[in-house]
């Protein structure tokens, strides 16, 4: 399998899962399924449906079970590395799609300065450049 689409389905499972437990929960299930129906309509349905047991059964979850909640990446891991082997023409639609989940949940970037630097040498030049203070010496 192509090492790109084992990541992306290894992405995609890590925030299905982390999801779960979001305000995003609602987004991320709607795009899921609507991505399904596009290439598999006829398992949109249960793909939603697993998505809702999915979120229950970590929410019933007790703190001290470290496996759960492995268990269910791997679970969406192999599911999207399946759909995505099949229909490789989603990736860019499941890729942009969890690029705006993780936005969404991460909240916008934190302001802070913006640094552009440009410069040319040639021959036995040098430049030196820094985005704050430099002693040379």
């Amino acid at each position: 399998m192509d090492p790109e689409i084992a990541a992306l389905a290894g992405s995609a499972g890590t925030t299905i899962v982390t999801l779960a437990a979001t305000d995003a929960w609602e987004r991320a299930r709607d795009g899921l399924v609507a991505l399904w129906r596009r290439v598999r309509p006829e398992g949109a349905d249960a793909v939603g449906d697993e998505l809702a047991t999915t979120r229950d059964e970590l929410a019933n979850t007790p703190p001290e079970d470290t496996e759960t909640e492995g268990e269910l990446v791997a679970q969406w891991r192999g599911r999207v590395r399946r759909l995505l082997a099949t229909h490789p023409e989603v990736a860019d639609e499941l890729r942009d799609l969890l690029t705006e989940l993780t936005e969404e949940q991460d909240g916008p970037p934190a302001a802070g300065p913006t640094i552009t630097q440009h410069a040319t040498a040639s021959g036995h030049a040098r430049v030196y450049q820094a985005g704050g203070d430099m002693r040379i010496g």
